[in-house]
């Protein structure tokens, strides 16, 4: 054991040394330190978390342990593991834990050391087996932070693309414009953008090897190539209206209790997200269709079956991921008669603001058809807050006796 412990001090060590972007988030999860809380980083596969919680522990003298180690898949001594630390690391009451979920038990051994003082950083990518285990064993005793891949604020830094006053140029606006471009088709997963690394092979692989590694074989899941088919079809219908039901029939599921069965194994282990229909009462939202989409729009570009690349709808799926890297209270909404608008936030009990995503407003029919859903919308929910995020229109105007914003999507990804 301490032999295992000891070359995963190496890997620390290394991981130490690296120069790294600054992600959103890590003054806050630093200051966290100073608490007694378990600091839960949870998140997709490959998206930062090891190196987010190595930036957070830099300087301080800590033990590491990653169980995606195959040398630590048949512990079953924690005492013998908790040997090994103090081998290797002495003293030390700070302890970071990558990929939890792989440790049987985990809560158990993870409560025992919380209780005995220990500082403890655990990540994960696998959201129900951790906030189970949370909820049920560490209730009020952790904090969670989200880790995703690259936001476009991030990505520019990793491209050392200054974000200064020049930004109101016109030429500065066009290569930051590239940037996006090239951020909608290749996302933002850190080893593509820092090491540009084959995007199709790498996030290819990823994705297979977390629908079989993290899904079929923690799920036991009996019909992976059903998997398999269920998660391409909806990678590929990203930014659209889903039902169980329809699924099923579609890709001829014996029954809607696995496709929902399924579609939640997809959902826990980050590869897909999905996004109610809004209504004021709650049954009439849970039986209504959802609106489904990736973490990350390279992954989508990787994955899915070749239908033309619809900027539209990868614009979408971009806003989708950053209201929930912002945690704001997001769903859709779709009138009786079939107006629909991408996005609507909520505050409490008050719709604050409807968003919706056109990449060309220059098109007199689709401006009018995106105007009318959203005045509709707007006068439906008693909501004034109109917007509409273009590619690179910036603007105001009245419809329906209703302001309505125009606002580039770079300019919105770049606010804070």
């Amino acid at each position: 054991m301490k032999e295992i412990v000891l070359s995963q001090k190496f890997e620390r060590d290394e991981l130490l040394e690296g120069r790294y972007v600054q992600r959103e988030g890590l003054k806050t999860a630093t200051e966290s330190l100073e608490s007694s809380l378990i600091k839960v980083i949870i998140g997709p596969r490959r998206a930062g978390k090891s190196v987010f919680s190595i930036q957070m522990l830099k300087g301080q003298n800590f033990a590491y342990l990653n169980f995606d180690d195959e040398r630590l898949a048949s512990i079953s001594d924690y005492d013998e593991l908790l040997k090994a630390i103090r081998q290797v690391y002495g003293e030390t009451k700070v302890v970071l834990f990558d990929e939890i979920q792989n440790l049987p038990h985990w809560e158990l051994f993870v409560n025992r050391l919380h209780r005995r003082g220990f500082n403890i950083i655990i990540t994960g990518s696998n959201a129900y087996l951790l906030s189970r285990e949370l909820s049920t064993h560490l209730t009020g005793r952790y904090v969670q932070f989200r880790i995703f891949p690259f936001s476009f604020l991030e990505f520019l830094r990793a491209k050392e693309f200054a974000i200064d006053e020049a930004l109101e140029l016109k030429e500065k606006q066009g290569l930051l414009l590239s940037h996006l471009d090239d951020y909608l088709d290749k996302g933002g997963y850190p080893e593509i953008v820092v090491k540009g690394l084959s995007v199709r092979n790498y996030l290819t692989t990823l994705f297979e090897s977390v629908l079989f590694k993290d899904i079929v074989k923690r799920y036991s899941v009996r019909y992976s190539k059903m998997l398999s088919d269920l998660a391409h079809y909806l990678v590929t219908n990203h930014s659209n209206e889903f039902s169980y039901t329809k699924l099923k029939n579609i890709l001829a599921f014996r029954s809607v209790h696995t496709v929902e069965n399924y579609t939640k194994y997809l959902n826990e282990a980050f590869l897909l997200f999905f996004v109610d229909r809004f209504s004021f009462k709650l049954k009439e939202q849970m039986r209504s269709p959802k609106k489904v989409y990736g973490y990350d729009t390279g992954v989508i570009n990787a994955i899915k079956f070749k239908t033309g690349r619809d900027i539209g709808r990868l614009m979408e799926n971009l806003v989708a991921v950053e209201l929930m890297r912002r945690e704001v209270d997001s769903y859709y909404y779709k009138s009786v008669n079939g107006k629909e608008v991408d996005f609507v936030i909520k505050q409490r009990q008050k719709v604050t603001q409807l968003i919706q995503v056109c990449y060309d407003v220059d098109h007199y029919a689709t401006k009018k058809r995106e105007l009318a859903s959203l005045t509709k919308a707007g006068k439906d929910l008693g909501c004034d807050q109109l917007t509409i995020l273009t590619w690179d229109y910036q603007g105001e105007e009245k419809h329906a006796d209703t302001r309505v914003n125009y606002l580039p999507l770079w300019r919105w990804l770049l606010m804070m």
